[in-house]
Formats: structure tokens, C-alpha cells, sequence
């Protein structure tokens, strides 16, 4: 028995397959799904999703969102998912360090802080995603 799995952007369905397992960034830690999981629903966090098809792993980097998991279909809801394979590691290293020190020059209290933070988490995980790969 298989997983039914998709990731779906704003802009996009990113992916829609059948996997053996898939292991995501929750907000308070990461965890995994194989078949006749319980149903739930799971805020995410910015970093790596990996989905096992017969033993071989497929990395993403996704930015933060939802997961929902019902009867072997897992919906994956998140602001990007960038396969590992697309990622430069340069740029995606430079980026991060970029995004980092802007957000270093602001304070807490600005209006578009949080939105600054969620750029630096959604690159902290291309970078390491594609460490990985």
C-alpha cells in the first residue's frame, strides 16, 4: 500500500506521486507518514520534505505552510518547494547570507520583519537541502 502525495503552491501543483513514506518540518519538530497514518492536520516549517519511493530518497525544500493527512493521501500546502536538484549551491549560500544580514539591520519592531524572517528561513532551507544532495 502507497501514499497518495502532493505539494501545492500558490502558483503551482508541484508534485503529485505515490510515495512508501514522506518525512516534513513541523513546527515542533519533524515527523514522518507511511500508510494507515491517523488523520491530522500539521502547520510546517521552512525546511527539507523527503518522500521514499523503494528506498530511494527525493529532497525538497519547502517553505512553511500545512500538511493533511487522510485515508493514505497526504496534501502538502506551503509557500514554495523547490526540488534539490534545482537548487544552485552558490547562489543558494549567498542568498542566505544576504537575506541574513538584512534582517540583522532591522528591528524587531518593523512592520516587515516577520516577512524578512520567513525569507531567511525558506533559504536557510534551499541551502541546506541542496548540502545535502
Amino acid at each position: 500500500m502507497a501514499l497518495s502525495v502532493e505539494i501545492v503552491t500558490p502558483e503551482q501543483r508541484v508534485l503529485t506521486t505515490e510515495c512508501d513514506e514522506i518525512r516534513l518540518p513541523g513546527v515542533e519538530g519533524s515527523f514522518g507518514i507511511r500508510p494507515r497514518h491517523t488523520p491530522l492536520v500539521a502547520a510546517l516549517a521552512a525546511g527539507e520534505l523527503v518522500y521514499v519511493i523503494a528506498g530511494a530518497e527525493h529532497r525538497y525544500a519547502v517553505g512553511e505552510g500545512f500538511a493533511e493527512v487522510s485515508n493514505d493521501k497526504v496534501r502538502v500546502l506551503v509557500e514554495e518547494a523547490v526540488r534539490a536538484e534545482q537548487i544552485d549551491p552558490g547562489r543558494a549560500a549567498a542568498e542566505l547570507k544576504e537575506l541574513q544580514a538584512k534582517l540583522a539591520s532591522m528591528s524587531p519592531e518593523d512592520p516587515n520583519f516577520e516577512i524578512e524572517r520567513a525569507h531567511v528561513e525558506r533559504a536557510a532551507a534551499r541551502a541546506f537541502v541542496v548540502r545535502l544532495s
